[in-house]
């Protein structure tokens, strides 16, 4: 009898995974139970595994207590009946009266305590599960479907069953009993019924770990992922940086003939993903995160509400927005930042029709009472003036003819009577800008235009995106 139960025991703690003590504990308080139940008494039971006799024996608890009489004869015990049982007891002492079994630990006995058993091994487990998960919550973990009820995925993963609502499943996706599937795990939770894992696969940390599985330098923290905006089973935005300067960011993601990202893309059932290099600059940031695009400028027109001004050519306009405004919706949530998109059109109109409306509003001033409205107004004219009326010089960055312009050097004869020495004071003039400048001035009667584009020899290669598979 006592290897049949120790053998049982050892067998259940094996299958569920729970500590033999905690199966022993279980029985016990079953015994003890059942005992109540038969015998309907109030008096307190208690349970205790003999492994020698290989029985759970049950004992009836008594509370010594001081004086001749007792108030509950049930659960106290008098201090001078219990020295005649037991010398040496005192106050507050626990006696334990062994009960015989055998006579009323039938049929009923058993079933209830079994289901007293069965209840507290189950709280046992779902204790093992929640602490188990709860340590993995934020990775992702293999599983297979179970079964479906209302598009909610229940998945078989080992030692239980997770849920993958539909709302954190991709749009487009379709699953049928015994497929396997990679999820995140989103949440543990802890309720009446037990421990229910949530799974995600539309959370955007979803294809960060993901790339964390298939990039090594991601893995090992050579390269980093800054920042991720992503709109499930369409696109995905992820911004990288490497902390080795031999390291490229974004050819070590894509890995070598688009391999890395291919088998990300693969898993998100074809969804698109740009990679694009983090950058402290804000305005080049941003035209990163608007790849393809090709972006004129970046104003930043509210720094309190965090919005800003994007301004591209007419050419470029629906690229940058992009199929239902997803890719400056994207670009927008991957900086933090709201963008304004304009084309150079509209925001040439808007300068003109501004400083109509202030000459018109501001007509004849008095001498010395200039409006604060007139004042902002000129400040945004003289801001915005080089854009609208930027010269074209050979070889000169936009940025610098933007600066020129500004200071009012932005003709051929007034830039002839600037010195070289206040030239070089301009952030991006250097000698081979200087020489073009200089060329310039003395070549009078050029045409209003716009600037030309820095040439490749100067300039960084401008903020590349790759898009799932493409280099």
């Amino acid at each position: 009898m006592s290897n049949e139960l120790l053998q049982a025991i050892e067998m259940l703690g094996r299958e569920k995974g729970i500590d033999r003590e905690i199966v022993i504990s279980a029985l016990e308080e079953a015994m003890a139970a059942a005992a109540k139940r038969v015998l309907r008494s109030q008096e307190s039971f208690v349970g205790h595994f003999n492994p020698e006799l290989g029985e759970v024996e049950v004992f009836n608890k008594k509370t010594v207590v001081q004086g001749p009489e007792v108030e509950d004869p049930l659960s106290q015990l008098s201090l001078d009946e219990a020295q005649t049982i037991a010398p040496g007891v005192g106050v507050g002492d626990v006696l334990e009266f062994p009960l015989e079994t055998t006579p009323y630990m039938g049929r009923i006995a058993a079933q209830q305590a079994k289901q007293v058993l069965t209840q507290k091994i189950r709280e046992a487990e779902r204790g093992i599960i929640y602490t188990e998960f709860k340590d993995r919550v934020g990775t992702i973990i293999n599983g297979v479907v179970k079964r479906i009820e209302k598009r909610s995925v229940i998945v078989d993963v080992g030692r239980t069953e997770a849920l993958l609502p539909a709302s954190e499943q991709c749009r487009g996706e379709r699953f049928a009993q015994g497929d396997r599937l990679r999820a995140m795990i989103l949440e543990v939770r802890e309720n009446t019924k037990g421990s229910q894992v949530l799974l995600s696969r539309a959370a955007p940390e979803f294809v960060a770990k993901l790339f964390e599985q298939e990039v090594p330098e991601i893995y090992d923290g050579t390269v980093g992922i800054k920042c991720l905006a992503r709109e499930a089973g369409e696109r995905t935005k992820i911004a990288v940086f490497s902390k080795d300067r031999d390291v490229d960011p974004i050819g070590a993601c894509i890995g070598m003939r688009g391999m890395r990202v291919q088998a990300v893309t693969r898993e998100l059932k074809g969804e698109k993903i740009d990679i694009i290099p983090y950058k402290e600059d804000l305005a080049e940031f941003v035209k990163s995160a608007l790849a393809p695009a090709q972006v004129t400028r970046v104003v930043i027109s509210d720094p309190d509400s965090k919005r800003m001004e994007v301004i591209v050519p007419e050419d470029q306009l629906s690229l940058t927005i992009g199929k239902r405004g997803q890719n400056v919706r994207l670009a927008g949530q991957l900086v933090g930042w709201e963008l304004d998109v304009k084309s150079e059109g509209t925001k040439k109109d808007e300068l003109l029709q501004a400083m109509g409306t202030m000459m018109s509003s501001e007509a004849q001033p008095q001498a010395g009472e200039e409006s604060a409205e007139a004042a902002e107004a000129k400040e945004a004219q003289a801001a915005d003036e080089a854009f609208i009326t930027l010269p074209d010089v050979p070889g000169v960055p936009v940025k610098v003819v933007e600066a020129l312009a500004k200071k009012g050097w932005g003709t051929p004869e007034a830039l002839a009577g600037v010195s070289d020495d206040a030239l070089s004071e301009v952030p991006g003039v250097g000698p081979r800008v200087l020489a073009h400048l200089r060329a310039w001035s003395q070549s009078p009667g050029q045409e209003a235009g716009g600037a030309s584009e820095e040439p490749a020899s100067e300039t960084e290669p401008g903020p590349g995106s790759q898009e799932g598979g493409q280099q």
